[in-house]
């Protein structure tokens, strides 16, 4: 067996921008996400490099002076991989490529090598196939300047086909194929779910990497794979759960996170059929995390793409076991005191005024107040059940411990 000592991770620096739209905390906010996702994939980050501008540079991203620093650095030492935190164009991918000599990815790249190394079954590999195929397909001309040149021999002569437009051919066959392999998986995905009867069905939501997993096997007592890593889990799982005398279906969702792909959100909607078909949400929230407020807003975007932002929720604040408030000097004159130093008491106060009921505070991993979290639950699931099946409600009494 692999001795963790043994793995190499591989060396990279990441690259950022500081614009009008994403000044210096955000920034410094998604590169501390992008080193994640870089140690996720296997990576190391030596440095990282940030630049103010008006808006990036359309050849190289950042300007002349910092791509030459940059350069300078990888080649100083031993650098393999430059990240870079936004979509780059396939232009400026090209450039950069010459300039740097060196391995370029941006976030987009970064997150389908992570899934591309996650995905475990037939269907979720099929999914990110297509999704990287989705964003090989502008960008074959950039990677691959040979292919523009004629093929030459017997029976090519005259105007033929250039390989780049062979190649282009070629993924877009294979686009095809994957999006006809997809849908017919999803029909037999539709018939599985229409085959679970009528029982109620509660889907887990959130960030990458907030407990949703965790949740999910102390709730179901099952053994669903939960890493503190980004996107540990990629397949949906669902799990019959009955508390009480209650039965309902509980399924554990794709994370979701900041710029996250569109050709992911495309490819993995059927994922998502699960989150569309769920009668209630959980959307847990890690209330660790300094900015917990922007992934709330992050995943309440992505629920109304999918449009399942109408749903009944429930806002599950998990890692309350792991939450610290920043100390506040009440001496100093000067510093004005910020979320940053709200108490956990503060937290639930401040949320329990915006949703009311529908906010828990829990901790997965310690098992704090999973007996307030059952009974809410027990509750929510007997009123739908009770309201789609008016005869049976004396099946279900009031919950009790």
């Amino acid at each position: 067996m692999l001795d963790k000592k043994d793995i190499v991770l591989e060396r990279a620096v990441l690259i950022g921008v500081i614009t009008k739209e994403q000044n210096e905390v955000k920034s410094k906010e998604y590169l501390d996400e992008l080193a994640f996702l870089t140690f996720t994939a296997g990576g190391e980050v030596i440095k990282r490099f940030t630049q103010k501008m008006e808006m990036p540079n359309p050849k190289t991203f950042i300007g002349t002076g910092k791509i030459e620093d940059v350069r300078q650095f990888i080649e100083d030492n031993d650098i393999g991989t430059a990240i870079f935190d936004d979509e780059l164009s396939s232009a400026q991918e090209r450039n950069i490529s010459l300039i740097l000599n060196c391995k370029v990815l941006d976030r987009t790249n970064l997150i389908l090598d992570i899934f591309a190394q996650r995905a475990q079954t037939s269907y979720a590999r099929t999914q990110v196939e297509l999704a990287q195929c989705q964003y090989l397909l502008p960008r074959l001309r950039g990677m691959w300047t040979h292919l523009e040149r004629q093929k030459g021999g017997i029976g090519m002569r005259g105007p033929g086909e250039t390989e780049i437009e062979t190649d282009r051919r070629i993924v877009r066959d294979r686009i095809s194929l994957l999006k006809a392999k997809i849908k017919v998986i999803d029909k037999q995905m539709g018939v599985q779910r229409g085959n679970r009867g009528k029982m109620v069905r509660v889907a887990l939501v959130g960030y990458t990497n907030v407990g949703k997993s965790t949740l999910m096997n102390v709730v179901s007592k099952s053994k669903v794979f939960a890493e503190n890593k980004l996107f540990a889990t990629l397949d949906t799982t669902v799990r019959k759960v009955v508390i009480q005398n209650l039965p309902f279906l509980l399924s554990d969702t794709v994370g979701f996170i900041r710029k996250l792909p569109t050709q992911l959100v495309d490819s993995f909607k059927s994922t998502l059929d699960e989150v569309r078909e769920a009668d209630l949400l959980l959307h847990v929230v890690d209330i660790s995390h300094p900015n917990f407020e922007d992934h709330i807003d992050s995943v309440d975007k992505i629920l109304g793409e999918i449009e399942s932002s109408n749903k009944p929720i429930i806002m599950v604040f998990n890692k309350i076991d792991a939450y610290e408030a920043e100390p506040f000097d009440e001496t100093d004159l000067i510093a004005e005191r910020t979320k940053e130093h709200y108490s956990l008491d503060e937290w639930k106060s401040t949320w329990m005024n915006k949703v009311g009921k529908n906010a828990l505070f829990i901790s997965a991993l310690n098992k704090e107040n999973l007996e307030d979290f059952k009974k809410r639950i027990y509750d929510e699931v007997r009123e739908i059940h009770v309201t789609r099946f008016p005869y049976n409600h004396f099946l279900y009494p009031d919950y009790e411990e």
